[in-house]
């Protein structure tokens, strides 16, 4: 079955156009508790039993409705089977930092954001390195100092912590550093080393919570996603993350949430929404094509706007493209969007069609689009390409496939959204780290705008985020559906599909600035060969472009 059908979900940064949450199965997911940070560890001299167990019907969830300040544990079968109880754990600093994707051999393209949140320098790392060593062997030791290498040969990292058993492990969290533990962590899973997994997952259910500092938030779901691949479970986790699913009035608050304190979404649909208007500013008639429209918001801001033309309101027709998993967060399927948008438009006098496509962008075809002659066309790519199988997963290679199919329709202008990540053909460490970095960042700027004890954002990035998270690190192959691409290899495809770049004009960038003026200073804005990239501090989040 093809990989849109079965596992189209959520990107956390383009849930304002595509909110699914899939059906639940009949197997009901195990529970997870959150203790408060005042219970004890009653880890003793008898040491703490590890064992590794294998349970294919079995995966972890994070159950975070309920939560308070405290620290996740797993009361059901793992992969790894740990009996010890929980202790807390002194918060660690936040700061994105963890690797540089933009100097990895895959990618050629680089990013405007130089240094970004990343270690550009290997001495840097030979030195963080350095200070985990002696936290852990004492000051005398030399392994790193003999090692000529950066982080990249990271397995002594690994292999010092490998020499201590788990109690000893449990004694040093207060002087471990959690962003090094994770991506210790992920480099002996990475290198098969179990006994080295074992304890280290078993020191992080330790030092991570639902409702810590971002790095603690994040290393809980990262801990699940490090489950899920241990268990083969990853896919499942993505299908849904509790027994119980959040109501669509629910999921649709958290996406307000979410659109509320990050400009992710409305840095989508305000790019797009300028460079629109200007391209169709003289057209009688006009046809958008949204290949991710969810509830059509963007849509109501751009007729509001074409309705002011001096010589009157175009026509409008608009062809909504989403996955039939939608219909839960809508509360219904796409004659909701189509009825919301005609109604809107009559409020402005503006000629309004709707022509619905409930499909996954890997099914649509010529013929689903229903373009007509005379009609200026403008297709939208919101946070969703994405999601196509490229031909490294594919031999239809849909995301190849939709660009020519677009392009052989003349589209007077084609815009794009996409996250600004490499994790598509990454290996597993590689795209390990990536992760780890990118939703670092996302992480703190969520964590600037909303309180870290706040149950409606730890339910938020449960439901909008984590599952991201889980899909790149516990699954390979068609599984895999989050696989992002830097701008610069999207510029490569939009070429190869004869697309030449769109220059975007200074009105976009000023749109997007007046924007982020209602959020926190550390977001970044910077034009660059044809794309504007939006940053949180020194990391590239998203970039927009336009082409034609």
């Amino acid at each position: 079955m093809q990989t849109s059908q079965k596992h189209q979900t959520s990107a956390c940064i383009r849930r304002l156009y595509h909110q699914p949450v899939q059906e639940m199965e009949a197997l009901c997911l195990p529970h997870i508790q959150i203790l408060d940070n005042n219970v004890c560890s009653d880890v003793g001299s008898q040491g703490t039993s590890v064992s590794f167990q294998t349970y294919k019907d079995q995966f972890f969830t994070l159950e975070s409705s309920t939560a308070t300040a405290g620290f996740v544990v797993y009361d059901s079968p793992s992969a790894v089977s740990i009996s010890s109880s929980r202790s807390p754990f002194s918060p660690q600093g936040s700061q994105s930092y963890l690797s540089d994707p933009h100097h990895s051999p895959d990618n050629t393209y680089g990013s405007p954001f130089s240094g970004s949140s990343v270690v550009d320098d290997g001495n840097e790392w030979k030195h963080k390195l350095r200070e985990l060593e002696i936290s852990l062997l004492g000051p005398e030791s030399d392994v790193i100092d003999s090692c000529n290498c950066c982080f990249s040969s990271g397995a002594h990292q690994a292999a010092s912590m490998a020499s201590f058993n788990c109690n000893q492990l449990v004694e040093m969290i207060p002087r471990l550093d959690l962003k090094q533990v994770l991506v210790a962590c992920g480099q002996a899973l990475h290198e098969g080393d179990m006994p080295t997994v074992a304890g280290l997952m078993h020191v992080l259910e330790k030092m991570v919570s639902v409702s810590g500092e971002p790095i603690q938030r994040l290393g809980a779901y990262v801990l699940e996603g490090l489950r899920a691949r241990l268990e083969s479970s990853g896919s499942s986790i993505y299908k849904a993350l509790k027994c119980k699913e959040p109501t669509s009035s629910e999921l649709m608050s958290y996406m307000h949430i979410l659109s509320k304190v990050c400009p992710y979404w409305k840095f989508a649909y305000t790019s797009a929404n300028v460079v629109i208007r200007e391209v169709m500013e003289y057209e009688p008639k006009i046809h958008i094509i949204d290949f991710q429209i969810a509830q059509g918001t963007q849509w109501m801001f751009l007729i509001a706007a074409l309705a002011k033309h001096p010589g009157g309101p175009p026509a409008i027709r608009i062809t909504g493209i989403d996955d039939s998993q939608s219909n839960h967060a809508r509360g219904g399927g796409l004659n909701i969007v189509g009825q919301r948008l005609s109604e809107f438009a009559k409020t402005y006098n503006v000629p309004f069609e709707f022509h619905d496509a409930a499909m996954s962008g890997c099914e649509v075809q010529l013929e689903h689009l229903k373009v007509q002659p005379g009609e200026a066309l403008a297709v939208n790519f919101p946070y969703v390409l994405h999601h196509m199988p490229d031909e490294s997963v594919s031999t239809w290679n849909h995301r190849d496939r939709l660009l020519r199919l677009v392009k052989s329709l003349s589209p007077k202008i084609v815009t794009l959204v996409e996250q600004e990540s490499n994790t598509n053909t990454s290996p597993f460490f590689s795209r390990y780290l990536e992760t780890l970095d990118y939703y670092t960042a996302m992480f703190e700027s969520i964590d600037v705008a909303c309180s870290r004890d706040d149950k409606q954002r730890i339910s938020a990035e449960q439901h909008c985020v984590a599952r991201d998270i889980v899909n790149m690190i516990a699954c390979e192959g068609p599984e895999r559906v989050e696989r992002h691409e830097l701008f610069g290899k999207w510029r490569s495809r939009f070429t190869m599909a004869g697309f030449s770049p769109y220059p975007l004009s200074s009105s976009v960038t000023m749109a997007v600035r007046d924007l982020l003026k209602d959020y926190n200073n550390n977001y970044r804005l910077e034009e660059r060969e044809g794309a504007l990239y939006l940053g949180w501090i020194n990391r590239a989040m998203a970039t927009s472009s336009a082409w034609r």
